[in-house]
């Protein structure tokens, strides 16, 4: 296995166990609720969900991007920076969710993470695609 794969493998590992985390959440809170689906209005259901929900939306694309990376050898200590400002991003991002820690400025602060690991990867694939072209 080549030193960008093994380091593509860990952040991969790192955000199914943030998502594991996300799912127990959910369904922690619906058996407080006595919930089979959906929120039954409380609030604290509706965060779990969503909490989830955005991992669900964003993780896939920034560990396709990811491996992508990795695939096309890109170095590892690469990988290894944009997968932990991406992994950070999610991890703070399921701290709001899962402990409401840290106000917004944890899930604000999530966000921007995860949205600037996303755009760093897809420049990056998408330069790398076009050269690869010429």
């Amino acid at each position: 296995m080549t030193p960008a794969l093994a380091t593509f493998a860990l952040f991969a590992g790192l955000n199914a166990l943030i998502f594991l985390a996300l799912t127990a959440n959910v369904i922690r809170y619906r058996g407080k609720h006595d919930l089979a689906l959906g929120d039954g209005g409380h609030e604290e259901v509706t965060m779990a969900i969503r909490g989830q929900g955005n991992a669900a939306e964003q993780m896939p694309m920034g560990l396709i991007l990811l491996g992508i990376m990795a695939g096309m050898g890109t170095p590892a200590w690469v990988i290894g920076l944009v997968g932990a400002i991406f992994t950070l991003g999610r991890a703070l991002h399921a701290v709001h969710f899962t402990f409401r820690a840290g106000g917004l400025a944890t899930r604000a602060g999530g966000m921007l993470l995860t949205l600037l690991a996303l755009g760093l990867m897809a420049l990056g694939v998408l330069a790398h695609g076009l050269t690869g072209l010429a």
